[in-house]
């Protein structure tokens, strides 16, 4: 360690140590102060500021900032340290801030300036501030001791050698079992997404391993802090792929202190809505069929089921069916509840099309219902004779439940079914409305209904479906919605999300070059964006990646190449490892071989390993081997719901949204991955789950979308 090095680690570890007995001796205060349950609305005010006081301390404590910002604000005459931290701490006695909440607008200083001698700025509620940077200074502190000390920008030092030090040295960090917040190394590109205005529609196309998930994650605590008057945690929503990515990133929003965020799969959440009326088809089934090797997969056209009905084509279908409904809804004839007394259907009509007309269907008549049988009663009141009165009443209740018949209260599911199954009811929809529905798909569909379960595609439709004839509650409203792989969603999912989310204030991020599951997805962004004004959508493009190894990423950028017209290609951090290895072998001894490669990569710097089979068959066949020689694995399924780390095994279309220390790819032969668009994009999402470590195995001719003589590849054979 150098004299300059050393003086600022003592400059740090002494200021460390003040900010360390601060936040001890606040904490110590507030837990001593008994916590207040009584009805005083003052005193329950006041509570709630100790209980978050409590809150950001405790997470301050073992950890109080992360970076450092000297800044003279023009006019001020001499620079001040800014401390940036997860949580700001308050100095009791003086007012003054000693470490600022990282989402402060100042704070954006620390992430979006890159050095340079001019003048730097940043927003404020009052305006624009500008001055000048005299120092950025990143420090690590693990449970209140002070590890690290980087500066990447001196105004007094003519350079600086260290660049992305700090980066680099985070990214090195192996990975366990979670996600982890990265609020002390953000970088421009990434801070001004997640500082974009809330009632905008973020679309942001990312490469694998940019951190767009966690960007994210922390745009959700930025608008809870920014925006604290306008929104609430439980009315933000995050839509993961499935349960088990869930589990993978739940640790990031406590981390930087957020609660109550809303977190499911647009499945769980869709059948929540629709009151569980409905069961989901077995998706293993659906997976297996959509990701066969070679002829025994379905072509990916705009006939598959999930292209034909997430199109928003298909809900200009059901608007006509809906409007059609309506049309037709009330019954056409008189109401009489008994001889001598009639409610004209004319005054029916009115009641359900003028006078209640801004209610969803289903509500119009219940209160049209509610109306008529206030009529009755008051028919009632003109009849004196009792006897007669109580005769009327029955068979005028019993005219009324005759009359319903004819006006069904339909469910979501109970109309849509009838879409497919009912014969008689095709009869009064227009011709022209049924020529482009694929024989294929009504005949599926009318099966599946009948068990009363349905695909993930027609969910949307069913969501759709239920918001015209019953509504939407307002406590079903989104503040904010972020929609994570949403190259895998439909535009028909996006739009009735849009629906449900109060000035379409969404964050939709993705990778068209992942798009693995295109029966049912996107194949342009454009697709999103038409669904929203102009001037309330942003694009944003992440090209830079943070997860991989130099070699690992040029890899995958070439088997990407080779199968995708165009792709938007990753750009590696500068930051060089091993190459990726491939391996030949023999079916007799690839299972020895992959024993080795395990214990050798787990002897190694490696703690999460995943060996990723082409099919679900496959991965299940090579946990059982493993297990059989004693090697224990986790073995992940389209139904996991917890990713525990350590040694997995599991299909490459399961891998998405994942990371591992190291990959071990199996069987990645001519017959397993050909040059398709989605053989490539397999190959290339299994590609880019590795930090560190990338190894191919091969049993037979290598994939055409490899090329073994290039120079981030290895043939070196594995070790006897």
């Amino acid at each position: 360690m150098d004299t300059k090095t050393q003086s600022a680690y003592q400059e740090e570890l002494q200021r460390l140590e003040q900010t360390n007995k601060e936040i001890d001796k606040q904490l110590e205060r507030l837990r001593a102060t008994p916590v207040y349950y009584g009805p005083d609305l003052t005193e329950q005010a006041l509570e709630v500021l100790r209980e978050n006081g409590r809150h950001n301390l405790t997470k301050a404590i073992d950890e109080p900032y992360f970076g450092r910002l000297d800044f003279e604000e023009t006019g001020t005459g001499s620079p001040s340290p800014l401390y940036i931290g997860k949580a700001g701490v308050e100095d009791e006695r003086t007012g003054r801030l000693l470490v600022i909440d990282w989402r402060a607008p100042v704070a954006s200083l620390f992430y979006s300036f890159t050095g340079g001698l001019d003048a730097a700025s940043y927003d404020s509620p009052d305006g624009v501030i500008d001055g000048l940077v005299y120092l950025k200074r990143n420090l690590v502190v693990r449970k209140q001791i002070l590890q690290r000390v980087v500066d990447t920008y001196d105004r007094n030092e003519d350079s600086l050698s260290v660049g992305d030090e700090f980066l680099l040295y985070r990214l090195g960090e192996n990975k366990d079992n979670k996600l982890r917040d990265i609020v002390s190394t953000i970088q421009a590109e990434q801070d001004r997404i997640i500082r974009a205005a809330k009632n905008t529609a973020l679309i942001i196309q990312g490469v694998a391993g940019s951190g767009k998930t966690t960007v994210a994650l922390h745009r959700l605590a930025f608008l809870l802090y920014q925006y604290r008057e306008q929104v609430r945690a439980e009315r933000m929503i995050i839509f993961a792929p499935n349960s088990m990515f869930l589990d993978y990133i739940s640790g990031v929003l406590p981390e930087l202190g957020v609660g109550n965020i809303q977190q499911s799969t647009f499945t769980d959440w869709a059948l929540d809505v629709l009151d569980h009326e409905v069961q989901i088809a077995d998706q293993e089934i659906t997976l297996q069929r959509w990701f066969a090797l070679g002829s025994k997969r379905p072509p990916v056209d705009d006939q598959a089921p999930g292209r034909f009905k997430g199109a928003i084509a298909f809900k200009g279908f059901l608007d006509d069916c809906l409007n059609r409904l309506e049309a037709t809804y009330v019954p056409m004839a008189d109401f009489s509840p008994w001889d001598g007394v009639k409610l004209p259907i004319a005054t029916i009509r009115e009641w359900f099309f003028v006078e209640n007309k801004h209610y969803p269907m289903i509500k119009r008549r219940e209160r049209v219902v509610a109306r008529i049988k206030r009529w009755m009663e008051i028919q009632l009141e003109k009849v004196w004779e009792q006897s007669l009165k109580k005769e009327l009443k029955k068979k005028s209740a019993q005219k009324l439940r005759t009359y319903l018949t004819g006006w069904p209260e339909y469910t979501a599911f109970t109309f849509y079914k009838m879409l497919f199954t009912d014969k008689g009811r095709w009869d009064s929809l227009p011709v022209e409305l049924l020529q482009n529905m694929p024989e294929s798909i009504v005949t599926t569909s009318a099966k599946l209904f009948k068990k009363k379960e349905v695909g993930l595609e027609d969910l949307a439709p069913l969501l759709y479906i239920h918001t015209r004839l019953h509504g939407i509650s307002s406590d079903r409203l989104f503040d904010h919605v972020v929609i994570d792989e949403a190259q895998d969603f439909s535009p028909f999912q996006v739009a009735i999300l849009d629906a449900y989310t109060r000035n379409s204030s969404f964050t939709i991020l993705g990778d068209l070059s992942q798009g693995i599951h295109a029966y049912q997805g996107i194949q342009d962004w454009k697709e999103f964006s038409s669904l929203f004004q102009e001037e309330e959508t942003g694009y944003f493009e992440l090209e830079r990646s943070y997860r991989s190894t130099m070699e690992i990423i040029q890899f995958a950028n070439s088997v990407l190449q080779r199968g995708v017209s165009n792709p938007l290609l990753a750009v590696p951090v500068f930051r060089s490892g091993n190459k990726v290895r491939v391996l030949q072998t023999s079916i007799n001894e690839r299972l020895s071989l992959v024993q080795k490669a395990i214990t050798s990569l787990l002897a190694g710097t490696s703690s999460t390993v995943a060996v990723v089979a082409r099919t679900e068959k496959q991965a299940q066949e090579l946990h059982n081997a493993l297990t059989l020689i004693g090697i224990e694995t986790n073995l992940i399924t389209s139904k996991q719901r917890v990713y525990r780390g350590g040694i997995s095994v599991l299909p490459v279309y399961l891998t998405k949204g994942l990371e591992f220390d190291a990959v071990i790819l199996m069987d990645v032969t001519a017959e397993h991955y050909e040059t398709t668009l989605m053989d490539a994009k397999l190959l290339y999402v299994g590609c880019t789950r590795a930090l560190h470590e990338l190894w191919l195995l091969v049993t037979g001719d290598i994939s055409p979308l490899v090329t073994v003589d290039q120079p981030e590849i290895t043939t070196t054979e594995f070790p006897k």
